[in-house]
This record gives C-alpha cells, structure tokens and sequence, in this order.
C-alpha cells in the first residue's frame, strides 16, 4: 500500500497518523491494515467520568427548592464540560481511532443535546457501543434514551394527545430523508412510540396508560405496531439504507456523490445494516483512494485539532485548553447547533475560522 494512500485511510478512518506509525504499517498490505484498524476498535471501554454527586440524587431532591435545581443544573454544566475534556482525551490518546471517528459521525447524525450529565453520558456511550455494529439496534437503543426522548418531545407523546416531534426527525433525519415517507406515516408512526418515558434516574420506561394499541398504516402495512416494529418497517426500505451510505460517503469519501458507487455501498448494507461491513468495503475499493478524494475534505474542528496532535506529534498537559479552541472554530462536543448536527464542509470556514485554522498549528506547538 503506497504511503499517500495510508495516509488518506488514516486521515478518514481517524485523525492522521504519525511518522513511526507510517514507518510500522509500511510493509502491511491494505487488508491487513483495514483488519487493524477495526481490529483496534474491538473492545473500546466507555467513556465515564466521576458523576457520583448525581448518581445518588433523587428527583425529590433535585425539586426541593429553586435554589437546589440552580445549583445541581449548574454542576451537571461543568460535568458535561469534564466529559468534553475526557473525550477529546480519549480523541487524542487512543489507538481505537476507527471507532472514535464512528462514535463522532454518530453522534452529530443522532444530534441531541441535554443538560442532565448522566442523561448526556449515557447517550454517548450507547453511540459508542453501537458505533461499529447494527445501525438497527443502534436507532432501537438512540429510542429508548432519556436525552433523545426530552430533545424530541417523546415524553409528551401520548395516547390522548400525540406529539409527532421523534417520528419526524426519525424519517428525515435518522433514517429515510426527505421525500421517503409521507405525512401520514409520520402521524401513524408517532402513535407507535406513544408511552416512551424515562425515570429521573435515566432507565427506559414504557407507560402502557399512555400508549396507542390500536391499528397503525405506516408504509403500506396494518398492525398494532409499537416503536421498534416502526423502526424494522422504516429499515425494509431500500431507501435508508441509500441515505446512510449518500451520508457516509459525504463523510468520508467525497461531498459530491457518485451514484456508481453509492450503488454498490447500499448494495452491502442492505438489507443486514451492518455498520463494519459497509465501512470495510468502502475502505477496501480502488476508488476510495483516487486522487481526486485525498485532500479534498474540510476538517471538523476536533478532526483539525486531533490531526494535528497525531502528525506532529504534540502532547498535552491539559486538555481542557483544548476545549477553548473548540469553541472558537465552531465545535463544542455535546452541543450541537440544532437536530440536524453541525452542517460540516464549508460551513467550518468563515473569516475568523479561517485566520484562526491557519494560527493552529504555531498555537497548538506554543
């Protein structure tokens, strides 16, 4: 495998790579450094923090007065702040570098922002563990979790009075895009997911007195359909499997889509969505590495810091600097802009970004 092609597969698959690595991986062919690099994102631990002023705290301690919700909001802030320094730790220190690069495409698909630390920590990790397996059993778990069901309104869901907030976002964002679904099937799916709560402690609860059992027409089928048989139907369309690949390509291959090759990804991905196995094609195909791809792609503030640290390479005392930088470029982890995740490209770039992107290296070396 030639070196600017190593270079191109570590700059995508993860954040560059430096040159002892590049040196080690010279010799190794290029299945057997896509086997390493998956191989290496086995068994990546979760991501925790200390949050045990929070895991004892109950919700009739956390309403006892104004003064107690202000300051238990305020110290669920500063953690979240803790579990942004930890990550870019990990972004930094890891050699799983594929499956943090997976854990941050999904976490910006499934964007969701929450200001309880545990709701927050949770949610991450679920991303984690899914990152590299079944998309299905990841959209399944993304349901269930307390920050995705306050984000989207899904507590508000009800029998009575159904919200059709998650059923959207679902079909739009997550899943189908837009154009893939119909009006109808979003009101009808979102009586399926009629029930999902969570309690204060953040474990999934069904309420049965809040849940739709009647009959649901979603996508040409009849039943008394709850939220996961929504998402198998949902899944049954070649269509999603098409928008996740058109996503992943975007991502890691080119902005401007070819419709060949976006053939043969939905291809392999449908109908099993299995998350490595599309990923190990993509990375294994002569026109992964054409020219016309390397260098080509404008770097996320964390991509643009992570890279940096690996190539030169840099390490540092405290990464909590880090986190400063972040939000100057445009990019603080656990807060994205809106639902649909931080638009990436060239929406990075404007006259202070630019400046300051070009100020980074001598920065991050000073």
């Amino acid at each position: 495998m030639e070196q600017k092609e190593m270079k191109h597969l570590y700059w995508r698959a993860g954040f560059g790579i430096n040159p002892k690595e590049l040196e080690f991986l010279s010799t190794k062919s290029r299945e057997d450094i896509i086997d390493m690099l998956f191989y290496e994102s086995q068994n990546t631990l979760p991501l925790k923090i200390d949050t045990h002023e929070f895991d004892t705290l109950t919700q009739e301690q956390f309403k006892k007065t104004d003064k107690i919700q202000r300051e238990y909001i305020e110290k669920s802030r500063n953690k979240i702040k803790e579990l942004n320094h930890a990550w870019v730790e990990r972004v930094l220190n890891s050699h799983s570098v594929l499956q943090e690069k997976m854990t941050l495409f999904w976490s910006n698909h499934f964007a969701c922002q929450n200001g309880m630390i545990l709701y927050v920590q949770k949610f991450h990790n679920t991303i984690r563990e899914h990152a590299l397996g079944s998309f299905k059993e990841l959209v399944k778990a993304i349901s269930r979790e307390p920050a995705m069901i306050e984000y989207l309104d899904l507590k508000q869901n009800r029998n009575d009075k159904p919200n059709e907030n998650f059923a959207r976002e679902l079909m739009e964002l997550f899943t189908l895009g837009v154009g893939n679904y119909t009006e109808e099937d979003i009101k009808e799916a979102a009586k399926a997911f009629t029930g999902y709560n969570h309690d204060f402690e953040g474990h999934f609860v069904f309420n049965e007195n809040h849940h739709n059992t009647q009959f649901k027409y979603v996508f040409g089928k009849a039943g008394r359909y709850e939220g996961d048989d929504i998402i198998d139907i949902i899944l049954e369309q070649e269509a999603c499997a098409e928008f996740i690949c058109k996503k992943l390509y975007r991502y890691f291959v080119n902005d401007a889509l070819n419709k060949e090759h976006l053939k043969e990804m939905t291809q392999v991905f449908y109908p099993d969505y299995n998350i490595e196995t599309v990923l190990r094609y993509m990375f294994a195909q002569d026109w992964f590495y054409n020219p016309k791809h390397i260098g080509n792609k404008i770097k996320s503030p964390i991509e643009l810091i992570a890279g940096i640290s690996n190539t030169i390479p840099l390490s540092f005392k405290d990464t909590k600097q880090l986190v400063a930088v972040e939000r100057m470029l445009g990019q603080i982890l656990f807060f994205p802009p809106n639902v649909a995740g931080w638009k990436g490209g060239k929406s990075w770039i404007d006259s202070n970004t630019l400046m300051l992107r070009l100020k980074l290296p001598s920065m991050l070396l000073s």
